[in-house]
């Protein structure tokens, strides 16, 4: 395929050396930092040299046996990454290692940040936790509000290289750490393994304006390299568009790196969305071929429905039901993590998918 198959001319992004010193030295708005001004100016002036020169990866190494291309250098970062990926997959498929569930809390609220408050969705969590450690089952909790409360905790968007060619989407994402863009700290290399090691998913979310909170849909976007994602970044030397097209018109068989992993999903709103953000979530997990653990693996709810923010948290500890059904969507969950350990196949196992993206 010729470069000329690659859509060109969105415009230039790149700063002055001026504005790129602007906006870094925001971060030193502290007066703390006036007395080693001479050590920020040399710090700025070491950041534009790699902004400026593009040094996204500035420690790479050979990729080595395995790939494609075992002489093209890979980022560091990655390399560790797919080893712990790689090292989380095998004990996941271990028969004898013990049950483990990512339990996730999609709030951005935490008491720890400017609400002042915990969220309902982290109480509900608990209650899931109780009943994962009355199973026996390992549990990981994944707690997004920590994108709100934990300094220099993010997670960075996705770039949509999947939208160019499905094999420049490597699995895991290799879009970052960009150090010359300054896009560092980002928490998807440590949630890779992490989802890799899961027999099982729970996700337990609020509703913000009819869809997912930001933090959940964050971290979303990011898992599309689970799903059909490029293992082999030598394969597309990188982030070279023209190569990636060409591998997926030659047929690419879309891997689903997370396939065959049980899940449930509690969504809960204030007035409208719960029923919608349901939907989208299960449909989404199903697509990357995870399997739904029953009826009682999928509810949306209301809590003080049309009520007062200021007394939603006494509208739950009345909602027993609610309650009860949040914990009957872990025991669901635990009992399809055991069937499908089990080896028990999935009811469309055998069926070709006729479209695989």
């Amino acid at each position: 395929m010729s470069n000329e198959n690659v859509r060109k001319g969105q415009g230039d992004s790149h700063l002055s050396r001026e504005e790129f010193s602007r906006r870094l030295r925001e971060r030193f708005y502290d007066p703390r930092f006036e007395s080693v001004q001479q050590q920020v100016d040399a710090l700025i002036e070491a950041a534009w040299d790699g902004y400026d020169n593009y040094r996204k990866s500035p420690h790479k190494r050979p990729a080595g046996t395995g790939f494609a291309d075992p002489d093209f250098e890979l980022p560091v970062e990655w390399l560790r990454t797919r080893q712990e990926v790689a090292a989380a997959q095998q004990r996941q498929r271990d028969p004898a290692a013990r049950s483990r569930i990512m339990l996730i809390c999609a709030s951005p609220r935490s008491d720890e940040s400017c609400p002042g408050e915990m969220s309902k969705t982290f109480r509900l969590v608990r209650l899931a936790q109780a009943q994962f450690v009355a199973a026996d089952v390992d549990v990981d909790l994944l707690d997004l509000s920590h994108l709100t409360s934990v300094y220099g905790r993010q997670i960075l968007p996705c770039k949509a290289c999947v939208s160019t060619a499905m094999p420049l989407c490597h699995w895991p994402c290799s879009c970052y750490p960009n150090h010359a863009m300054g896009q560092v700290n980002d928490w998807m290399n440590e949630l890779y393994p992490r989802f890799a090691a899961a027999h099982g998913v729970m996700i337990v979310t609020p509703v913000h304006w009819y869809q997912s909170p930001s933090v959940l849909k964050l971290l979303m976007d990011r898992l599309v390299c689970a799903d059909g994602g490029n293992p082999d970044p030598t394969t597309t030397h990188g982030k070279r568009a023209a190569e990636a097209k060409a591998l997926e018109l030659a047929g690419w068989s879309y891997p689903r790196h997370l396939a065959g992993r049980a899940f449930s999903v509690v969504v809960h709103g204030d007035a409208a969305g719960a029923e919608n953000l349901r939907r989208s979530l299960v449909d989404w997990l199903t697509d990357m071929h995870l399997i739904q653990a029953g009826h009682a693996a999928a509810i949306d709810r209301y809590v003080g429905y049309y009520e007062p923010y200021a007394t939603s948290h006494a509208a739950l500890d009345a909602d027993a039901a609610f309650q009860a059904e949040t914990c009957n969507a872990a025991r669901a969950l635990v009992q399809q993590v055991a069937r499908i350990r089990k080896a028990m196949p999935e009811q469309d196992a055998d069926l070709a998918d006729p479209r695989p993206k």
